[in-house]
């Protein structure tokens, strides 16, 4: 036994071959591997990584500004993406309170602004794709936040500093301080100082003109105070994208586009969809007018505009009827070719016995709607072409 035990540690011990060595490294390496990706961070589905942009002046910091007070907040109605908003106005306390106050008294949500559900509907077929939505006359942040909720990033401009504590209060309560950049700004055709008038008790109708601010309410007190103004084209870099521009600016909106030619002159894919405020009275109070507008817009290609109420909304997408025909016969034709080769390929298949085709059944029905598509397709080229 002795002697047993003695050859039994005299062996020497068996090294692994080199194929289990490697397969074993592999295994430790996908542990470790496995283990460090599930401890680094990562980021959620459908997440868009965005790179910090330095802008030409600095955006307006929440943190460092006052709190505004009283808050008045809610959740805004029948929305796909719901946001909350803070009230700037609360209307004449207490005899006559703002809607929205009334509707807070009573358990139900702040009325759905028009702005917001536009806005979400617009971004909704332009999701997946980067660039940003810029907010221009922002007010309280009902457009930005309509933006900001479904993932997109915003820059919104605003001169008031009541409306700007009340978008921080905004991007505070939807936690988007990520996703909304804000300048206490007026955005114009120059870079300087300009003179802007806010009326109190109507802050969203604070204008540049001081005919402007008053022309719906002029019993209001109005005050005049100094604000920045800069042009789009100094702000946003060629390389930056941008999917939708909103101006909301009480008449001054034609010097905003002034502003923006190099946005607005981009080629049809990359040019904004562009959603301006059309009010001819407000227009004229600050020395311009639609057509001025319309005519200038036509010079850098934005050739279709809708109008939506008050809102203006243009494209560079021109989609008249006479495109629409033309669509509309090349599908009819299209569709006649198809059904041609489809019919004469089974045709081939059923004298080799390959199918089995049932003429008098199928080609029937087959043959009078394609008759039906030649013949629309025929009558819709002549109207194009007579």
């Amino acid at each position: 036994m002795a002697n047993a035990w003695k050859r039994e540690n005299n062996k020497q011990p068996k090294l692994l071959s080199p194929i289990l060595l490697i397969l074993s490294l592999s295994l430790l390496l996908l542990l470790f591997l496995f283990v460090f990706s599930a401890r680094s961070p990562s980021n959620p589905p459908n997440s868009t990584l965005f790179v910090t942009q330095v802008y030409p002046i600095p955006s307006f910091n929440c943190l460092e500004s006052p709190q505004a007070h009283p808050v008045v907040a809610n959740i805004v109605e029948n929305l796909k993406y719901p946001f909350l908003y803070s009230l700037s106005d609360f209307g004449s306390l207490p005899d006559k309170p703002h809607k929205n106050i009334v509707r807070l008294l009573k358990g139900k949500p702040f009325r759905k602004p028009d702005i917001s559900a536009t806005i979400q509907q617009l971004l909704e077929g332009m999701k997946g794709r980067n660039g940003l939505v810029v907010d221009v006359g922002a007010n309280v942040g009902m457009a930005s936040f309509a933006a900001a909720v479904m993932g997109f990033k915003v820059l919104a401009f605003e001169p008031v500093i009541e409306n700007l504590k009340r978008i921080c209060d905004g991007i505070w309560f939807n936690r988007v301080a990520d996703l909304v950049t804000v300048f206490e700004a007026a955005v114009s055709d120059r870079i300087g100082n300009i003179t802007f008038y806010k009326l109190v008790g109507r802050l969203d109708n604070s204008a540049v003109s001081a005919n402007g601010a008053k022309l719906a309410f002029k019993s209001n007190e109005e005050i005049a105070f100094q604000v920045r103004t800069i042009p789009l084209d100094e702000l946003i870099p060629n390389s930056e994208p941008v999917l939708l521009l909103k101006i909301d600016v009480q008449g001054w909106e034609y010097h905003v586009l002034k502003g923006a030619v190099k946005l607005l002159s981009r080629k049809k894919d990359a040019a904004p969809y562009l959603i301006y405020e059309e009010d001819e009275r407000l227009l004229q109070a600050s020395n311009s007018s639609a057509k001025e507008i319309r005519d200038f817009l036509h010079g850098v290609g934005y050739s279709h505009c809708v109008q939506h109420g008050t809102d203006a909304h243009c494209t560079k997408d021109l989609t008249s009827p006479l495109a629409n025909v033309r669509h509309l016969a090349a599908w009819c034709l299209s569709f006649h070719r198809a059904v041609t080769t489809i019919w004469a390929l089974a045709s081939v298949l059923a004298e080799k016995g390959q199918v089995f085709l049932d003429a008098h059944s199928s080609f029937s029905i087959v043959t009078f709607i394609d008759a039906l598509m030649f013949f629309f397709s025929s009558l819709l080229f002549k109207k194009i072409y007579d």
